[in-house]
């Protein structure tokens, strides 16, 4: 496999014609340049930022079909939506897992009808490789979830459904792509489309590290850029009215000792619309999510403080700990890219969950809505979109048979388990260089051979790229992210070739991110770690 940056920046002074140039490094981006480099298509992609930088990395981490749309009859979505589940586990089994959920129950309405709703799920999945759902009785919530308060519980139904970790699915996706000769190129910004005759033929685009500028042409362009597609749009056709209403969801992270037990916690009904959900992650309790309306995007989205309070609060309702703000080892949100509704409205209920395929005049196709777990479906409308249009020959999807990077029969344990089948290459790495089987940060596992992994085999180019999407533990534990900041910066600027300013600028620009993950109050003080050293040798 080739997934180098240098080698793909060649390729693309190299090589101006391409059959497919997808705009967008997120879930669906990255599953359409999957699709169509499958297909044999000859496939560019290009992402302004980070592979999963924005929304693709902020979900709740399940693989799910919807108990919340199928409780509002949407059955059509959660059917299409449980077979991709099944799908996933089947082809990333190395990051998908099935989870048990359980939905405490404080009547016995409520447990026949949770359990009524759950028997259909279970149907509509099929044979998919996961559980079905049971009846369970006080005691067996209790002890499945001993953070539970206890109350009036009468019992709950269990049901599983899948967690993964969606960062890493994105770069596994992005290596799965490059495998079948696909070209994908991080930090590489699209300014400008380029026409003949009215109908889009290329782009522009300055790579963000070099500033220097490409023009490259192609069959198809793909607006794949989530809460950014009428950035796109309106480079197409300036006057264009939106078409994607953000909808923003926020999630906190805590102790597991909030939780305790490999269970996951299901609220069905929250105050605002909403399920709650408390899940297991990456040895640490995952809580959200909202559902905020908003008028603006950013790359950054931060919680707001009616989010907060709402999780807790809600949390609290149902935790024996009740977790404080000072609880919260980090919070972050993320922007769901709805489909805009033609009337004005605060209800995020009225718009649009399923995906949605626009084609431009120009000849120019756009994806908006949707979800991480119909990612490949939502691929491969896209490219028989294209083929529809005539603009590429037609080829056949692959994709439901097509075993994602790193792909191992089962999950594997241990701290090197989400590299899948690449954990032998960092071993390979740690016994072969000196000093890299040394720890990164004292207190958990991360060692500096994946951090030059990293560098060389996952295009990872910044700080944070490596401690936030890579690693995840800004998504864990934000203190504990800043104190291994100048051990990390200081191993890419070895592999990178990059001097001490570029390693002070790391460090400033990690530390002002941290920020934005931590509930600071005034006058709070997060430290600042400016020493070039392995934390865990001083």
């Amino acid at each position: 496999m080739i997934f180098d940056r240098d080698i793909f920046i060649t390729r693309i002074e190299e090589q101006a014609n391409w059959d497919i140039i997808i705009i967008g490094g997120g879930a669906t981006g990255l599953g359409t340049a999957v699709d169509a480099a499958s297909r044999g298509y000859k496939t560019l992609l290009l992402e302004q930022s980070d592979f999963a930088k924005g929304t693709s990395s902020r979900s709740t981490k399940l693989v799910h079909g919807g108990v919340r749309y199928l409780a509002q009859g949407d059955v059509a979505l959660v059917y299409e939506a449980l077979h991709e589940r099944g799908l996933l586990l089947k082809n990333a089994p190395h990051l998908v897992k099935d989870q048990e959920f359980i939905i405490p129950c404080y009547s016995w309405f409520s447990k026949i009808k949770y359990l009524i709703g759950l028997k259909l799920y279970d149907l509509l999945a099929g044979k998919s490789g996961f559980k079905g759902s049971s009846l369970l009785s006080a005691d067996k919530v209790l002890s499945a979830i001993p953070g539970l308060k206890r109350g009036s519980l009468m019992g709950g139904v269990s049901y599983s459904d899948g967690q993964f970790d969606d960062a890493r699915l994105a770069l596994n996706l992005a290596q799965t792509a490059s495998e079948y000769d696909g070209v994908l190129l991080n930090y590489m910004k699209v300014t400008g489309l380029t026409k003949n005759n009215g109908e889009v033929d290329g782009l522009s685009a300055v790579d963000m590290e070099s500033g220097k500028g490409y023009q490259l042409q192609a069959k198809v362009i793909v607006n794949a850029t989530g809460v950014f597609v009428d950035d796109i749009l309106k480079m197409d056709t300036p006057a264009s009215r939106p078409i994607v209403r953000p909808s923003q969801g926020a999630h906190i992270v805590l102790d597991q000792s909030f939780l305790r037990g490999d269970s996951a916690l299901m609220i069905p009904k929250t105050s605002d619309g909403r399920v709650l959900f408390a899940v297991p992650w990456h040895g640490k309790v995952l809580v959200g999510t909202t559902d905020t309306p908003l008028d603006e995007h950013s790359l950054e989205p931060r919680p707001l403080e009616n989010e907060i309070e709402f999780i807790l609060e809600t949390a609290g309702n149902y935790l024996a700990k009740k977790p404080a703000r000072a609880d919260v080892l980090s919070a972050f949100a993320g922007l769901r890219p709805l489909a805009a509704p033609q009337k004005n409205t605060n209800s995020t209920k009225e718009i649009s969950r399923s995906h949605k395929l626009i084609v431009s005049q120009s000849g120019l196709i756009t994806i908006i809505g949707g979800k991480w777990t119909t990612y490949r479906k939502m691929a491969m409308d896209v490219v028989d979109q294209a083929i529809a249009l005539g603009k590429l020959k037609k080829e056949k999807c692959v994709t439901a048979d097509v075993k994602i990077h790193g792909y191992m029969p089962e999950m594997q344990t241990g701290s090197l388990a989400l590299y899948g089948s690449d954990a032998a290459g960092v071993k390979e790495l740690m016994e072969s260089e000196f000093g890299l089987d040394a720890r990164v940060h004292p207190e958990y596992g991360y060692v500096k051979a994946e951090v030059v992994w990293m560098v060389r085999n996952e295009m990872a180019r910044t700080v944070e790229d490596v401690i936030s999407r890579r690693m995840r533990l800004l998504f864990l534990d934000a203190r504990a992210a800043l104190k291994m900041v100048p051990a990390v910066a200081a191993i890419m600027a070895g592999e990178l070739g990059q001097d001490d300013q570029w390693i002070d600028a790391q460090i400033g620009t990690f530390t002002s991110l941290v920020k934005q993950y931590l509930l600071l109050s005034d006058g709070d003080e997060i430290g600042h770690y400016s020493e070039k050293t392995n934390l865990t040798e001083t």
